[in-house]
């Protein structure tokens, strides 16, 4: 029994891992409305968080009973075969969970618990009927397959209804308040606000607190026997108090609105989530003290775990209070909240996803409608609407400290507003519907409604959508397969097996934290250079050219790691430099749209310097294209096996690396310190690398007509050679640009400038 105990400990850790990594991926249902709408600063949100969790996990204790006997039938298991169940679930979800927190996908731990408790479940029980030569048609009786039924329509019963009427409630929404609804929140805010939070209100009794002790069933058949009454009432209560607080103070009412249903998400997510993170570990407490009070601890039928439970309630805090230290510590929140934040943001910007052949088939089909369906309409309404949606002199309140909203607190309010209508409502309805479904998808509506899915954004999102909606059901089918797999594995080795499993998680954890720093740093750096919202043209041009300098340096690391691979025939580093090679490029397109974004800001006068902007944009895509394509042309030489550089042309290779390297590092030091310059001695390096390549090509000729370099090796050399000049001559061109645009700063008299002048054309690129 002393093993069992152990592994009763096991999964305890395991618990203490998954609350971790589960609250880190189920954050993004309670947090995504109020961090995307900036309604409060990120403490004042996690503090109203953290309360809502607190408060829901004292009402959890009568959703236990889901890990105990919602899938399979305990009766007919007993504890080490339970306990082997439970440890394959554990190991499974903590891995599975961590995952998709590495790559910023929101994911169900309901769906992911349901079918790992199955795919364990079925494997010890396919177990049980080998080794008693019964008929496999009795393992109907082990498990419930109308709780699984039930999940996976759930599903795709989520995903339709939660779409549509988040788009019916936003375009009602903005239809009657429009983008600049300031004057029209307070003419009939207080009747909204009401609407929305006695929704809220309801939501929070009917699925937060049904779980909780003092929730009688009588008490339970009278709430769903009034449910206009209560909602009726709580609208009249809500629509007084916010008019009440209108006339005597300035009260945004959209912001306790926010809040409220903050909190209430939260609370009903800690009430019936927490049964996904401690459930099993308390199945399996149980089961092994039920075990240990018999005579047969080891044979006895686990029919005991059928009956009621009550969880102490100081363990109920304790892990709230892990969940809540998990919002304020854990990065990997903010990295499954900010995909769903910024695939509904407001406006363009830096897209999480690329575009997908399906999405751009989606998109042309929708466009489509789009262009026929309003036909059906007269002119005059046409034009109405137009009108209303019209977000062209939109502009966020004052008071946010710095911080733009992806969208306004009008559409959080109708998030949190419609995804608690909806749960509530199938909550009340006996139907299964997921929260995690409910609210990404309902976000992504009202998204949608908004016109936040422009022409320029629209195939990304898309992307985004399908690819977080097809992890659901691969989730599902990842959880059953792996647990059925762990299950199958413990069952025959026992101990080493769980010895081996443990590993195997702690390594993948460990990796997947690796990871996500490496990519977690990759967006920081894109997130600095993007420009969200300036005023100062000024300050958007001295930006763009600090960008570059920053881009500039990143092409010669990347360049000299380039270098370093071909030069020894690395072909492990250069393979996982080319998969970086689409960072540079995004970073190349960040700093472009930042100039766009420029000159909009120009005056009238200004648009004189426009094309000198122009020329930046095609040097940054020449840049970015040249690195990428010897990038390419490296890796595939060294992937396809062919012959190494020769001495020579690796001595040459040096000589231009080293050019190369240093126009490189002194102009992306000019453009980041705009410091003085020499333009002679800057264009030395790129006219000596000039001189020195048609050396290269004479000695090249001589080698292909002795034939030293074969075909595939002269390729190379010369793919090396003209992107080394391409990129060179591009970023030349960046410091004449650079120059006209800041010479009245840098010249310091009118000789000085006539010298520079004719420096440039004697140096420059043709």
């Amino acid at each position: 029994m002393d093993l069992f105990v152990l592994a009763v400990a096991i999964l305890f850790i395991f618990a203490i891992v998954d609350l971790v990594v589960g609250v880190s991926n189920d954050a993004v249902n309670f947090l995504n409305s109020s961090v995307g709408s900036k309604v409060a600063s990120r403490h004042v949100i996690l503090t109203v968080a953290s309360l809502g969790i607190l408060a829901g996990v004292t009402f959890s204790s009568g959703m236990m009973e889901v890990a105990r006997k919602g899938i399979f039938s305990p009766r007919f298991f007993t504890m080490p075969e339970l306990i082997i169940i439970f440890l394959a679930v554990m190991i499974t979800d903590v891995v599975l969970l961590d995952l998709f927190n590495t790559f910023g996908l929101p994911t169900s731990t309901t769906v992911s618990i349901i079918f790992e408790l199955l795919g364990a479940a079925v494997a010890v029980s396919v177990m049980k009927i080998m080794r008693t030569d019964q008929n496999f048609l009795i393992l109907a009786q082990y498990i419930n397959t109308g709780k699984v039924l039930a999940i996976i329509s759930g599903i795709l019963l989520s995903v339709g209804i939660s779409f549509v009427c988040g788009a019916a409630a936003q375009f009602a929404t903005r239809l009657t308040f429009t983008f600049n609804y300031e004057n029209k929140i307070r003419r009939y805010g207080a009747i909204w606000g009401g609407l929305a939070l006695s929704m809220i209100t309801f939501f929070m009794i009917i699925k937060g607190a049904r779980g909780a002790s003092f929730i009688t069933p009588v008490m339970l058949a009278w709430i769903k026997g009034h449910t206009w009454t209560l909602l009726l009432g709580g609208f009249v209560f809500f629509t007084l108090l916010f008019q009440m607080l209108m006339l005597v103070t300035r009260i945004n009412i959209l912001k306790p609105v926010v809040l409220s249903g903050t909190f209430a998400l939260a609370m009903a997510f800690a009430a019936n989530d927490l049964v996904n993170f401690i459930g099993v570990p308390l199945a399996g407490l149980q089961a092994y003290l039920t075990a240990n009070a018999s005579a047969m601890p080891l044979t006895l039928a686990m029919e005991g775990l059928e009956a009621p439970v009550h969880t102490d309630t100081l363990f109920l805090l304790a892990a709230g209070a892990v969940m809540a230290a998990t919002l304020w510590l854990s990065r990997k929140t903010q990295t499954v909240t900010k995909t769903e934040v910024s695939l509904g943001r407001q406006e363009e910007g830096l897209e999480r996803f690329d575009s997908s052949q399906l999405s751009r088939i989606i998109v042309r089909m929708v466009l489509r409608l789009f262009d026929t369906a309003p036909r059906a309409f007269p002119a005059g309404v046409r034009r109405w609407v137009r009108r209303r949606f019209d977000a062209t002199g939109y502009r966020p309140p004052t008071g946010y400290d710095g911080m733009v909203p992806e969208f306004d607190l009008l559409r959080a309010s109708v998030n949190l507003m419609v995804a608690s209508a909806l749960v509530a409502w199938a909550t009340s309805m006996k139907l299964p519907l997921s929260t995690t479904y409910v609210t990404f998808m309902v976000a992504m509506g009202t998204s949608l409604a908004d016109r936040a899915w422009g022409r320029e954004s629209a195939v990304y999102r898309v992307t985004g959508v399908l690819m977080v909606i097809g992890g659901w059901f691969f989730t599902a089918l990842l959880a059953f397969s792996v647990s059925l797999c762990f299950a199958f594995a413990i069952g025959y080795l026992n101990g080493i097996a769980v010895f081996g499993l443990l590993t195997l998680a702690g390594y993948i954890i460990l990796r997947n934290l690796k990871t996500h720093g490496r990519r977690e740093k990759a967006a920081r750096d894109l997130e600095l250079l993007d420009l969200k919202r300036v005023s100062d043209p000024d300050f958007a041009v001295r930006t763009c050219f600090e960008h570059s300098g920053r881009f500039l340096s990143v092409v010669q690391g990347n360049l000299g790691t380039c270098f370093d691979g071909i030069l020894t025939q690395n072909r492990r580093q250069l393979k996982q430099l080319r998969r970086q090679t689409s960072n540079i490029q995004k970073w190349s397109n960040t700093i472009v749209a930042n100039i766009f974004k420029t000159l909009r800001l120009l005056q009238r006068e200004e648009l004189k310097q426009a094309s000198h902007y122009a020329y930046v944009i095609s040097a940054l895509q020449e840049i970015a294209e040249s690195l990428r394509d010897v990038i390419l042309r490296c890796h595939v030489h060294t992937a396809n096996q062919h012959a190494g550089l020769l001495p020579a042309q690796k001595k040459e290779l040096q000589q231009v690396r080293k050019s190369v390297e240093a126009l490189l590092a002194e102009t992306a030091d000019i453009l980041l310190t705009r410091r003085t310059f020499e333009y002679r001695e800057v264009a030395a390096h790129y006219v000596q690398l000039k001189q020195y390549l048609e050396e290269c090509d004479r000695r090249q000729v001589e080698r292909i007509r002795s034939g030293q370099s074969k075909t595939r090796l002269s390729i190379l050399f010369y793919g090396i050679n003209n992107a080394c000049l391409k990129i060179s001559e591009q970023t030349l061109h960046l410091l004449n640009i650079f120059h006209q645009t800041f010479h009245l700063e840098e010249k310091s008299s009118s000789k000085n400038s006539r010298m520079w002048a004719q420096e440039r054309r004697s140096a420059s690129p043709s």
